[in-house]
């Protein structure tokens, strides 16, 4: 991936942050350890694109998990981030287990969980503003575009947005420059034409 001859986007499914939880899902559980990774990874690849998903209400979650959770997002600083509410799968040995995490304590969970991230994700988009990045068009409308970065999974992450997008057609490739960044998508200006834009 530092090299340039495989995207720089991970997406690992880290589940959740405390090590008591994550060994009741028979996960490993050394978030310190996992931590440690992810800084190694960026000090590689800068560039690099991290996604993962979690689960809150796991049984047996308490409020000091569910916090030690938020405290590892905070920590990580994912780039993209899904949530999921547990519930019961038929055969998974985790339906045995004790304490249930009641629904409107999991509904809540789940919603403080996406505002934390939604902050990171802020952040993290606004931080590219001036940056320039290369993307593929999916659709052109309206004189915009809707295109995406190594960083925007198809129906999954955000989008790039392109003003002024007159002569693009869906795959295209082409470089813009960031103008604007909203929660999780950013809006652009079109650099070169896909013709100009280099192919390595």
């Amino acid at each position: 991936m530092a090299k340039g001859s495989v995207l720089p986007y991970l997406d690992i499914p880290f589940q959740h942050g405390s090590p008591r939880i994550l060994k009741r899902m028979r996960r490993p559980a050394a978030a310190e350890d996992t931590l440690r990774r992810i800084e190694a990874w960026r000090a590689v690849c800068p560039e690099i694109a991290l996604r993962s998903t979690f689960i809150v209400g796991f049984p047996g979650e308490t409020e000091t998990d569910f916090e030690v959770l938020l405290d590892f997002l905070s920590a990580a600083r994912l780039d993209r981030v899904g949530c999921f509410q547990y519930s019961p799968v038929g055969g998974a040995k985790a339906n045995d287990l004790p304490d249930p995490v009641p629904p409107d304590v999991k509904e809540a969970r789940y919603h403080r969980l996406m505002q934390t991230q939604l902050r990171i994700s802020r952040e993290r988009l606004r931080a590219r503003i001036g940056q320039r990045m290369e993307v593929l068009v999916d659709e052109v409308a309206n004189g915009q575009a809707t295109a995406r970065s190594f960083a925007d999974a198809p129906d999954i992450d955000g989008k790039v947005y392109i003003r002024y997008a007159d002569g693009l057609r869906a795959g295209d490739r082409c470089r813009v420059l960031v103008e604007e960044a909203g929660d999780y998508d950013v809006w652009g200006r079109l650099l070169d034409t896909p013709a100009s834009c280099p192919t390595e």
